[in-house]
């Protein structure tokens, strides 16, 4: 876990960011939920029809974003946003223990003690993570799924929360950054 430990400057909140999958977790969450909330015969069925966009992005025919887009589509599409939050409280209550690494979580409590204002700053699918941001007691930031009537129409919100992204959406949640030390956790 790489981080950015800025001394904060009298007067300046401080604003702690942390990107969660293989930052705060061991590794990456969004594929271990979709099979947790699929099951592992209908998690199996769908995985084939990812086989294409798969080879795709290892020929490096397409982005990864595209990829996260395809697997969004391929898993999500119809489903009811009610059900995806549902199946990501149970996902979280069996799987934090065993997800979430020991020094991130100690980082997230000295940062909450320091009394900085703390959020995870994440592509995965807010909707997702949710649960854990509620569980840590932090703020969330993550991508966004597209919803119609509560049903997931399997298209990303506006724009995946990857790299200026992030940036992007701290500025919109927390005002000009230049008002904050900022200091940010991430494992790139």
């Amino acid at each position: 876990m790489n981080e950015v430990l800025n001394t904060p400057e009298k007067g300046k909140p401080v604003l702690s960011a942390f990107d969660f999958d293989g930052t705060l977790t061991y590794h990456d969450s969004f594929v271990p939920f979709l099979r947790f909330a699929f099951g592992n015969r209908l998690f199996a069925m769908r995985l084939l029809r990812m086989i294409p966009s798969t080879a795709s992005y290892l020929l490096g025919r397409i982005s990864r974003n595209d990829l996260k887009e395809k697997l969004i589509t391929v898993y999500l599409t119809g489903t009811k946003e009610a059900w995806v939050a549902e199946r990501a409280d149970a996902f979280c209550d069996a799987s934090f223990q065993r997800l979430m690494r020991p020094l991130g979580l100690t980082s997230v409590a000295d940062q909450l003690e320091q009394k900085a204002i703390v959020t995870i700053c994440s592509a995965s699918p807010e909707l997702v993570l949710r649960p854990f941001a509620k569980k840590l007691g932090i703020g969330l930031i993550g991508t966004r799924l597209q919803s119609v009537d509560g049903v997931l129409t399997g298209e990303i919100d506006g724009t995946n929360c990857r790299c200026e992204q992030k940036v992007l959406r701290l500025e919109a949640q927390y005002g000009p950054l230049d008002q904050y030390t900022l200091r940010a956790w991430g494992d790139t």
